[in-house]
Parts: C-alpha cells; sequence; structure tokens
C-alpha cells in the first residue's frame, strides 16, 4: 500500500514493547479532527449566541473553555472521522497484550465517549477544566504515572513534541512533513504514520468553485434586456459575480461547519473535507467568516445597493443552514429563493428594470430543482434502506409528492415562457418574437429528461452541476441562444 505505516525495530533497552505501555493522542491522531472544536461547531448550530460567552469561558483558561463546551455540545462519537490504518496498528498492539491508554487535552466526557466507542482503551487521561492535559502538562502526568521513558506515545502535532521528548519510543501519526523529518532526527520514531495530502487543496475543494457557476445568473439580467454593450452595466455585473462567488464560498464553508454529523451520514457528503476531516475545522472558522466579511465591505464600498442584497442572502442562508433546511417544502422554497435573489442581485447591480416574467419564469424553474435535489435524496435513502432523512424534513413516503410537485413546476416555467413570448415586452425587444416559441419544446425536453434520470436514481449530482457536464443540456443550451439570436 502506497500510505502504509512505516515501521522501525523497538528500541529502548531491555523493556519489550508489550510492556511498555502505549499512549495515544486523540484529536489529529486518532481521529481526523479536534473534539474542541467540533464541540464548538455543534454548540454554536444550537444556539449562535454562545459565541459571545466563549472569550469570557477562555479568561479562566483553555482547560475552563474546554469543560465549559463539552457541557453544552452533543457530540456523537460514531460518526467521527477516525484514522482507521492508525487503529488497525492499536488493534493488533492490543491482541499482543499491550496496555493501551488514550491520553488527551480534549475534555475528560469528550474522550470517554470516544474510549467507550472504540473499546480498545485500558485507561483515559484527559483535561479536567483545571488542568489543560497538552504539551508539558502532558508530559509531566504520563512521567509521574510511568516515570521518564516508561511509555511510548503516539501524537501528530507541535505540542506534542514536549511528550515524545519523555517517551521510550515516539509513533508519528498524520504530522507535517517538518516534524516528521525532526522527530526522524531524535531516533526515536518506531512506527510512522503519513499525513492525509495538502490542507489548502482541501480547503480549495470546501469553497465549491464548481458551484460559481451558478452566479452566472447574475449576468441574465444583462442579456434579457440586450444590454450586453453596456460597459458600465458589464463592469457592475462583473463585480457583482465576484462578491458573489467569495460570499457563497463563505457561506458554504459555514454550512458545512454546521453541519458536520448530517453529512457524515450522507452518502456522499461524508467525503466532504471538514466532514472527513481533511481539512483541519479552525480553517473553516478563520475563512467562512472572511470570505463573507471581504466582499461584503468590497459591495458597500462599489455597489451600495448591491451589499444589501448580499447581506439577504447571508442572512436567509444562515437560517437555511440553521433551521430552515429541517422543515419539509419550507426548505425547497427557500432554495428557489436563493436562486432567484441571484437574479435580483444581477437587476440591483446593474439597475436594469426588473421583468416580472422573468421572476416567475426563475421562480418555477428553480422551485423544481430544488425539488429534484430532495428527490435525489429520497431515491439515496431507499436504497440505503432508511426511512428518513437526518437533518431534512422528509420521509422515505414523500417520495410520490416531491416528485409530482417537482414536475409540476418545471412545466410552469415552460407556459410562463410561452406567455412572455406574447407579451409587450418582447415585441419591443425582438424583430421575430414568435421563433422564441420554439425554446419551449427544447425546455420541456430538458425538464422531462432531466426529471426521467432523477426517476431513474441517476441524478448524482446537483441539478445544475449535472448541466455542466451533460452534453444534451449544451446542445439545447446552444439552440436556444440561436434562435434568440435569430428572433433578435
Amino acid at each position: 500500500m502506497a500510505n502504509a505505516p512505516h515501521l522501525t525495530p523497538a528500541t529502548g533497552g531491555e523493556a519489550t514493547a508489550s510492556s511498555v505501555p502505549l499512549c495515544v493522542d486523540l484529536d489529529g491522531t486518532l481521529t481526523y479532527t479536534d473534539m474542541l472544536w467540533e464541540s464548538l461547531a455543534n454548540l454554536l448550530k444550537r444556539n449562535p449566541l454562545f459565541a459571545f460567552m466563549v472569550p469570557i469561558w477562555l479568561l479562566s483558561g483553555r482547560a475552563n473553555l474546554k469543560r465549559q463546551v463539552a457541557k453544552r455540545a452533543t457530540i456523537d462519537a460514531t460518526l467521527l472521522p477516525y484514522n482507521e490504518e492508525f487503529l488497525n496498528y492499536l488493534r493488533t498492539e492490543k491482541s499482543r497484550g499491550r496496555k493501551i491508554l488514550l491520553v488527551s487535552a480534549s475534555d475528560q466526557a469528550l474522550v470517554e465517549k470516544v474510549a467507550a466507542h472504540i473499546g480498545l482503551f485500558d485507561d483515559v487521561m484527559a483535561s479536567d477544566g483545571q488542568t489543560n492535559l497538552r504539551s508539558e502538562n502532558k508530559c509531566a502526568a504520563l512521567e509521574k504515572r510511568f516515570g521518564k521513558n516508561g511509555f511510548d506515545y503516539a501524537g501528530n502535532s507541535p505540542p506534542d513534541i514536549a511528550v515524545w521528548a519523555g517517551a521510550r519510543q515516539a509513533i508519528v501519526v498524520n504530522a507535517p512533513a517538518a516534524l516528521t523529518a525532526r522527530m526522524k532526527g531524535t531516533g526515536k520514531v518506531s512506527a510512522e504514520f503519513p499525513a492525509r495530502g495538502q490542507p489548502l487543496r482541501a480547503l480549495w475543494k470546501a469553497l465549491r468553485p464548481h458551484q460559481w457557476v451558478k452566479n452566472i445568473i447574475i449576468f441574465v439580467p444583462l442579456i434579457t434586456a440586450h444590454k450586453i454593450r453596456d460597459v458600465e452595466a458589464v463592469k457592475a455585473s462583473l463585480l457583482a459575480f465576484a462578491a458573489f462567488c467569495l460570499f457563497a464560498s463563505g457561506v458554504y464553508v459555514l454550512n458545512d461547519l454546521f453541519d458536520l454529523e448530517s453529512d457524515r451520514q450522507h452518502a456522499t457528503k461524508k467525503n466532504r473535507p471538514l466532514a472527513s476531516g481533511r481539512l483541519y475545522l479552525p480553517y473553516a472558522f478563520i475563512a467562512g467568516p472572511l470570505l463573507l466579511l471581504v466582499p461584503t465591505v468590497l459591495s458597500l464600498i462599489a455597489l451600495p445597493r448591491f451589499a444589501l442584497v448580499l447581506l439577504a442572502y447571508g442572512i436567509i442562508t444562515t437560517a437555511y443552514s440553521l433551521r430552515l433546511k429541517e422543515i419539509a417544502m419550507l426548505d425547497v422554497f427557500v432554495l428557489a429563493g436563493l436562486y432567484t435573489m441571484r437574479l435580483v442581485a444581477g437587476h440591483v447591480a446593474t439597475g436594469i428594470e426588473y421583468s416580472s416574467w422573468l421572476l416567475g419564469f426563475s421562480m418555477f424553474i428553480f422551485l423544481s430543482l430544488a425539488m429534484m435535489k430532495r428527490l435525489q435524496e429520497l431515491h439515496s435513502l431507499r436504497e440505503r434502506k432508511l426511512t428518513n432523512i437526518k437533518g431534512r424534513g422528509y420521509v422515505l413516503s414523500d417520495l410520490p409528492m416531491v416528485n409530482n410537485f417537482g414536475m409540476a413546476s418545471g412545466y410552469l416555467s415552460v407556459i410562463v415562457m410561452a406567455l412572455y413570448v406574447n407579451s409587450e415586452q418582447v415585441v419591443k425587444l425582438y424583430h421575430n418574437p414568435t421563433l422564441l416559441l420554439l425554446i419551449c419544446p427544447l425546455l420541456l425536453y430538458w425538464i422531462s429528461r432531466i426529471w426521467m434520470i432523477t426517476n431513474r436514481g441517476q441524478l448524482h449530482d446537483d441539478p445544475v452541476l449535472f448541466a455542466i457536464k451533460d452534453v444534451q443540456s449544451y446542445v439545447i443550451g446552444a439552440l436556444a441562444m440561436l434562435l434568440v439570436w435569430l428572433a433578435t
């Protein structure tokens, strides 16, 4: 195996490996996450106002902060992203009769939950609300119990260097390359379990840049109003597009941060950077707010009215992440509204007059796409023989109803399109408006086809992302643009 652990012969005098206790770190070693940040994310999701309590708790020390957060958070130890390769190593050591302890700077209550779930550990040592069992404190506690060089220690981060200094042997797990090289220089490393890749790459993936294509909707008012040659309108649209992309990425990061447990129970979302532990949670706590703040400030300077739309989008998406997505039907209407807000953003940024036809069309088509996402999840639910989606308000028996609502909404968008072709607004903009009617059968075909694919359980992406990868969608889009050009 390419990432198999590197093992070296045991050293350290006459003591055999089985007679020396193995002390194992939790955060970043046994798991790919950190219990303090996990519990903090869980707590803030339940009540964001706890953010104001964090500095107050921290005034009494980091151990007190961990205790206060742990008392209020609800963490499911069965869902944490464990280092399975390292766990197999621990199981092997246990089968040889070795004593294994879980020794962590996380709070005692959380560490005991993990130990109970894993079922390998003979004892637990952790922070107790008074002492933060980290670095020198951890080393001192272990030396007091086992004596200097009387234990082996598995860790992953710079604070563990002080613990390795008092250990007989070092097991380096999921550590940065520089730290691994430093520890190898000591001659103490008996086993090495490589890290999981580049954190910056994981952060980029967490931003979901592929989702930025949805923000092209901002340019729709520019195109439908035939203002594509208006330089100022184009500049405003480009700025709005860039701001929306950054802002939406911030929303995605925070949404993933608050959705850790539900994502880990999802067939595909469990592989997201935060849920899988490929991205360290503090990165999200920093990147999320920054990605919301920077585009908001820039928009307030350049496009003040657009900034208000951006803030409204942020408020609604936050409400959606925290609560609204758990309410059946309301969640899809909110999703459809968020798509439509991109359209509104395009109008506000450019000052182009609103089209009631365009807004009506967008509400129906986006509601259809939102229903499609839920139907996709219900199909996945049925395949896994479950009855409800954690964090959602739907049950398996809702599948036919969601299907009917979604298809009806998609067809209604085509009716709006057909009525638009006969409106006075079209006569003013197009010389041959009747040609636009031919877009209706193209749209009917695309909607019918994608709903058929969804009903077969073959839609594994977001509908918009599916369209980006789908050749037929490109052909239909090209034909529609050709008809628009011929009608102009």
